[in-house]
């Protein structure tokens, strides 16, 4: 089976593309690599992923040629508008941390803390709700303040998690404002989304990431690409 030269070749030019036995030309290029509106495919089949969309892996336009991380389509269909307003708030307050990560307090010394160390190994600058919320504090305020002092934000969606959302009694009206600002990334552990659209469905309906489907270190390195501006 033909195989496509990018990974090797880089497709720089549309004569590389041309000569290419898979791609032939139909491609976009830019003078230092090629990038398209919203995702590029990278090869065939079949399979779901968490947001609904196909396995088969693409490239979005914020992850360079030689980036070994890899997305589904579904996966850079929600991220997308994450990474507009990461830009959008770096260009405007240079001075926020990368991501806050909001989570359930059970999971302070287990998925929580594994994300934020891996984070932060990939040079993320984390707002960590372990360390910058008061204990107790309502989840809508902590993730507000969050917000306002990160350019993303990750809510760790675990089992925990979801016990905590079911308690509060989240007001859809709050929760959908803070859905508005495109800033929200749910990663969810141990649990489904299924499960988190029966507690919340607006929560739900935001597609994010997911360990079923990745490790906890490839989503760290995915959110690294992500706010890397």
């Amino acid at each position: 089976m033909s195989r496509c030269t990018a990974p090797v070749r880089g497709h720089r030019t549309a004569s590389g593309a041309a000569a290419c036995p898979v791609c032939g030309g139909y491609r976009r290029y830019s003078s230092r690599s090629y990038y398209p509106s919203a995702y590029e495919p990278r090869s065939g089949g079949g399979g779901t992923s968490s947001g609904g969309g196909s396995s088969r892996s693409s490239r979005p336009s914020w992850s360079s040629s030689s980036s070994t991380v890899t997305y589904t389509p579904a996966e850079v269909r929600s991220l997308t508008p994450v990474r507009r307003t990461v830009e959008e708030r770096a260009r405007a307050y240079p001075d926020l941390r990368d991501v806050f990560l909001c989570h359930a307090w059970d999971d302070r010394r287990g998925a929580a803390k594994e994300l934020h160390d891996l984070l932060e190994s990939n040079d993320v600058s984390v707002w960590f709700s372990e360390k910058d919320v008061m204990l107790g504090a309502p989840l809508l305020r902590a993730i507000d303040k969050g917000l306002a002092k990160s350019r993303a934000g990750i809510v760790l969606v675990t089992p925990a998690l979801l016990t905590r959302l079911e308690s509060e009694g989240i007001a859809d009206k709050e929760l959908s404002e803070l859905l508005a600002r495109d800033q929200l990334i749910p990663v969810v552990h141990e649990t489904t989304y299924e499960a988190l659209r029966e507690v919340s469905p607006l929560l739900g309906s935001r597609s994010g990431l997911s360990t079923a489907e990745d490790s906890m270190a490839d989503i760290a390195a995915k959110i690294a690409e992500l706010t890397d501006v």
